[in-house]
């Protein structure tokens, strides 16, 4: 495996890239500001190597966006209603930054930090750690991060990631990168076919905080059970799409979940490019 490295400039500090290239001259970069996946280029069905994740051309247009494009949000991915938890009786209380709730460990996250980082070309790794002080962004206790990524022959790009804590806390690390098979500049989406290992979903709110239901997909737009066209139903009014605004949803996925094993919950694919993006976790449900 060919690891380069390049620095580029920010108002926060140097950011650092790693590219990893595999045998086959397909490649990852990845990104020291939020342990972030800024480029993938992989071969469609001629061969033809194409960026498929979309982001943007400076590195430092990374810090604070709105989409959060590539990175690795913390302490907590997705919201908290109201900006409040408790946790062993005590009560704590974060910045609300996403309507009445809490969004992605706050303002500032994991996602807006130069986190430091290491390259292991023997086994074809970069490896990205912070740690994050009891109190940052109102969390309690001290906790050290690990994200590896690994990037394999095959165009397997793996991400393992890891996190100590010396006090009870709340943590939801997830990947933030949004695909795009045709190419990171080819436009809508809409006629990618998606499917989910997925026969539930979870309701939520106007705010997206979800209700607790564990609702069935069967004769909704919520199914992708077998593969069906991202944009087929998503203009449907129904509660779940927020009345034809589209998906942004949390599906449970099938089966049993056991612990460190991987289990595919989603297969995303494009048919003029050929290109074909499974996706396994250790997590027991996938947000659209």
């Amino acid at each position: 495996m060919k690891i380069s490295r390049q620095t580029a400039p920010s108002p926060m500090g140097e950011i650092t890239l790693y590219t990893l290239t595999n045998a086959t001259g397909a490649s990852v970069t990845l990104s020291s500001l939020g342990a972030g996946i800024v480029k993938t280029e992989v071969p469609d069905r001629n061969g033809k190597l194409d960026d498929v994740v979309i982001g943007y051309a400076d590195p430092a247009d990374y810090i604070a966006d709105g989409p959060c494009a590539g990175k690795i949000p913390g302490r907590f991915a997705n919201r908290i209603a109201k900006g409040h938890f408790t946790l062993d009786g005590k009560d704590y209380t974060l910045a609300i930054n996403n309507g009445p709730n809490a969004l992605h460990g706050g303002p500032t996250g994991f996602m807006n930090r130069i986190w430091d980082s290491e390259a292991n070309a023997q086994e074809g790794t970069v490896t990205f750690y912070r740690t994050s002080p009891d109190g940052e962004e109102g969390y309690p206790g001290n906790l050290t991060v690990k994200a590896t990524y690994a990037w394999t022959d095959d165009n397997v790009l793996t991400l393992r990631l890891q996190a100590e804590t010396d006090a009870p806390t709340v943590i939801n690390l997830t990947n933030h990168a949004y695909w795009n098979l045709e190419g990171h500049n080819a436009g809508s989406i809409l006629d990618h076919e998606l499917q989910l290992e997925c026969s539930r979903y979870l309701p939520t709110d106007d705010t997206l905080i979800p209700t607790g239901e564990f609702a069935p997909v069967a004769g909704t737009p919520m199914d992708f059970t077998t593969p069906k066209k991202i944009g087929r139903d998503i203009k449907t009014d129904f509660p779940a799409l927020n009345y034809g605004k589209g998906y942004d949803n949390c599906w449970v996925a099938d089966g049993p979940i056991r612990k460190g094993e991987l289990k595919t919950v989603a297969i995303l694919s494009s048919e003029p490019s050929g290109r074909i993006l499974e996706v396994s976790t250790t997590q027991p449900a996938a947000q659209v």
